[in-house]
């Protein structure tokens, strides 16, 4: 860990389980903020568009909180896209399995958005990825659906969980995108915007 980020209250506002042991990993210093965001985007966004404009959407809820100049505010937000449409989260294990079974045997994509905010500085960037499915059996995914938790989850599957150890052949780009968080992307960001202050 950068000796500089001990100096700020860095937030990370997400509900993720994912992107909690991502930063723990990292070594970077941080707390958990959580509230009712907004997911909303208009048709016709590109995915990029849409994931950049969804961790702003969010970051604008913490507008308070980034009053204190030390306080640093990270917000993500991550879709999944098969053969051009979102993917979003399932509602139901129905709904997850339609999902799963779309996905099986096939490639997908996966973007994630940051928005990272200090004093008046804003940085969002995004990251994207492919994920190639073997065929999937139906027993499979009902197997992972019954054991796991699908549900927080665009594309209703953690690539982390058993799923993606027995299922998922291919990728490209970064795991840790897949994950929720392109963490790497986020540690050299904040090391930008506040290791280099004089």
């Amino acid at each position: 860990m950068l000796p500089c980020f001990k100096d700020y209250d860095i937030i990370l506002a997400s509900r993720s389980p994912r992107r909690k042991a991502l930063m723990e990993a990292a070594g970077i210093p941080f707390r958990i903020m959580v509230r009712p965001t907004p997911e909303t985007f208009h048709d016709g966004m590109t995915p990029t568009e849409v994931v950049m404009h969804l961790c702003r959407e969010k970051a604008d809820c913490f507008a308070d909180e980034i009053k204190n100049d030390e306080v640093v505010l990270i917000t993500a937000d991550t879709i999944v896209v098969h053969q051009g449409s979102i993917i979003n989260k399932p509602a139901d294990a129905a709904d997850a399995f339609c999902m799963l079974s779309a996905l099986s045997g096939s490639t997908h994509e996966v973007y994630t958005g940051v928005c990272i905010r200090h004093r008046e500085e804003e940085r969002v960037f995004h990251d994207h990825s492919l994920v190639t499915f073997r065929p999937l059996k139906d027993e499979e995914i009902s197997y992972y659906i019954e054991h796991y938790a699908p549900y927080d989850k665009a594309g209703a599957y953690g690539i982390q969980e058993w799923i993606g150890y027995i299922g998922i052949s291919g990728i490209q780009g970064s795991y840790h995108n897949v994950m929720g968080l392109p963490v790497h992307m986020v540690y050299g960001v904040l090391q930008e915007m506040l290791c280099t202050q004089g």
